[in-house]
């Protein structure tokens, strides 16, 4: 079952990618469902996440987890970019490892977390299909802007996408004991993406309405979570 969480995550950020080929896919309130997202994305940190993590011996997983995924979006520029900041970024094959890892990483934490419990693993999922929406699409956005043709990006949304697959394979390689810690770090890169990148974005110019869609983010996951 974990398998197909991961694989539905993958599909996600594949198809997003993929719609957003076409223009007016990428015009379609975008600065809003980065705003939902990205309350989504930090309650599920914060409600599921941290209380599973142990904080009390484990937080300074949770700081590497934050600060691992802070240097990689530094290091390869890539992030939730509207199209003006994007032209300052750049899409070569380090950021397409990077974008690879970072799903890598995800697979293994929504396996993680289904294995300690299904209806935390089906959370988790929830909270990275909804954040890799965004994202896939400012991928796409970039690959357009570096001069790719269709083809081209469609096979490396695919092989970004298999990454998610291939993390939740390599985590029965992963011992009971250290499930904790791995919880820890994924909680970090859960803040990170969720308050740094998605909601950073989203802020960029203010927006009341933007608010209004982080809170209604926070208070979907809130009653999804209440339902599970």
């Amino acid at each position: 079952m974990y398998i197909l969480f991961a694989l539905l995550a993958a599909t996600a950020d594949i198809l997003s990618g993929a719609l957003a080929l076409h223009p007016r896919f990428r015009e379609i309130s975008k600065r809003y469902a980065v705003a939902l997202a990205s309350g989504i994305v930090v309650s599920a940190a914060f409600l599921e996440l941290l209380p599973a993590s142990d904080l009390q011996n484990n937080a300074i997983f949770v700081v590497l987890g934050f600060f691992t995924f802070y240097l990689v979006e530094k290091i390869i520029m890539l992030h939730t970019c509207g199209e003006e900041e994007c032209e300052s970024h750049t899409m070569g094959w380090t950021a397409v490892a990077g974008m690879a890892s970072d799903n890598l990483i995800d697979g293994v934490g929504i396996a993680i977390a289904y294995l300690t419990d299904p209806a935390f693993g089906l959370i988790i999922t929830l909270a990275v299909v909804v954040h890799e929406i965004p994202q896939g699409m400012a991928s796409t956005v970039l690959m357009l802007k570096a001069g790719y043709n269709n083809r081209r990006i469609l096979t490396i949304l695919a092989f970004a996408g298999a990454a998610y697959p291939i993390g939740a394979l390599l985590s029965t390689f992963v011992p009971s004991d250290l499930y904790v810690i791995i919880i820890a770090f994924v909680a970090g890169d859960f803040i990170y993406i969720g308050a740094a990148d998605l909601l950073g974005e989203a802020h960029r110019r203010f927006n009341y309405k933007v608010v209004i869609a982080t809170i209604l983010g926070a208070i979907f996951f809130v009653l999804v979570e209440t339902l599970i």
